[in-house]
């Protein structure tokens, strides 16, 4: 009895050692099968990963340094392959489609619909610029016919304390806001020198005819976009207010009718702090540049704007197929004589008097890259202009 007992308790015994033997060797074999794994892994990570070369970096800054337009009030495949594809900085909405006559759809029909839209942008790509054209009175997009809450235009709120001023900015910025936009084209801060000007002083798109009460009321405009986070844009550098012409139909010259005074918004703006965004204006003025408007000019942008003036913010151009530039130095010349002149973002609405063109976007990055390889445009350039940017967006946390 004992014997046997002795045998079924070894047996048991030799068992166990056996399944533990065994468990044990299946337990060095997953770590060695795992070791073998990760070591493979680092072997070939470089294959399985292909990390962007420099010439498709350069590219994506590129892309960064366009707003661009497009039809549709929603978020198509035409938009959505657009920006990914291209990396794009930022969109512009419209309510009517000029090429078009207004027979082909937009972007803004109604709150509902365009706060819509914006989110289905915003799931594109999370760091665009989403900009409209919100100064207020005749110069707005969100209408009141479509259902939008409209303020007055600046002409009307110069006649307001600067109080009444700021509170109608905070008013339209917090309808910005909760639409999705981030980015306002307003306010104008030009001069209201000729008040039979066709594109500012008939449109009563100036604050006044006074630069130091243009600048009160711009200020505090400015202030009420800030409360709710909508980054500004002044503009239309140096001053389109004495214009007699319409520079989305041509080449304006103020060389006889420019005032020194224009530019003093801009001077105490800057100087009391603002640092988002200023547009330039397509003007020429032979008496600081004979051969190219503001937007093509480095003595405008770089000497007067960046250097007498002290601006460290993005400097945006105004709409680059305007026919004061087209029509004048081409589309191509005219968007290497911009980065060349200092503009860190071009426009490009599709939205002018020109044909309507979907390969637009894509064009403009061909004409920079190719004029970077061909030493027309150094990266530093590049880089300056996509940092100015990626930090003004940062500032505003429009970030992925």
């Amino acid at each position: 009895m004992h014997l046997e007992c002795y045998w079924y308790t070894s047996l048991i015994i030799e068992k166990c050692q056996c399944l533990c033997y065994n468990l044990f060797m299946k337990k060095i074999i997953l770590i060695l099968i795992l070791i073998v794994a990760i070591i493979l892994f680092f072997l070939t990570k470089d294959y399985l990963y292909d990390p962007p070369s420099k010439d498709e970096e350069l590219k994506d800054k590129i892309g960064q340094m366009l707003i661009i337009g497009f039809r549709g009030t929603t978020a198509n495949q035409y938009i959505t392959k657009t920006i990914k594809d291209l990396n794009i900085g930022g969109i512009i909405l419209f309510d009517k489609d000029v090429p078009s006559g207004g027979t082909v759809e937009r972007n803004i029909e109604s709150p509902e619909q365009t706060k819509k839209l914006i989110s289905q942008l915003k799931k594109t790509s999370k760091e665009l610029f989403i900009a409209v054209d919100a100064e207020g009175g005749y110069v707005n997009r969100l209408k009141e016919k479509y259902g939008f809450q409209n303020i007055p235009s600046a002409f009307e709120m110069g006649k307001l304390s600067i109080e009444e001023t700021k509170e109608k900015g905070a008013f339209l910025s917090q309808q910005l806001n909760d639409l999705g936009f981030n980015l306002n084209f307003a306010p104008v801060v030009d001069v209201d020198v000729n008040p039979e000007n066709p594109v500012i002083g008939c449109l009563e798109r100036s604050f006044s005819a006074d630069p130091e009460k243009v600048y009160n009321h711009a200020s505090a405009f400015i202030e009420g976009l800030h409360q709710n986070n909508i980054i500004s844009a002044i503009k239309h550098f140096p001053g389109h207010g004495s214009s007699k012409n319409d520079s989305h139909l041509g080449l304006t010259d103020v060389t006889n009718t420019y005032k020194d005074e224009e530019l003093l918004p801009y001077k105490l703006l800057i100087e009391n702090g603002y640092n988002d965004m200023v547009m330039t204006a397509h003007i020429i003025n032979k008496n600081i540049d004979e051969n190219y408007p503001a937007t093509l000019s480095p003595l405008f942008l770089q000497n007067i704007l960046r250097e007498d003036l002290g601006f460290g913010g993005v400097i945006v151009s105004d709409d680059m197929k305007m026919k004061a530039i087209v029509d004048y130095y081409g589309f191509e010349e005219g968007i290497i004589y911009a980065i060349n002149a200092g503009c860190d973002l071009l426009i490009l609405s599709n939205n002018g008097t020109e044909e309507y063109d979907e390969l637009a976007p894509q064009k403009a990055i061909d004409v920079i890259f190719n004029a970077v390889k061909n030493n027309l445009i150094t990266e530093e350039q590049i880089d300056q202009s996509y940092n100015r940017i990626q930090s003004l967006k940062e500032k505003y946390r429009i970030k992925k």
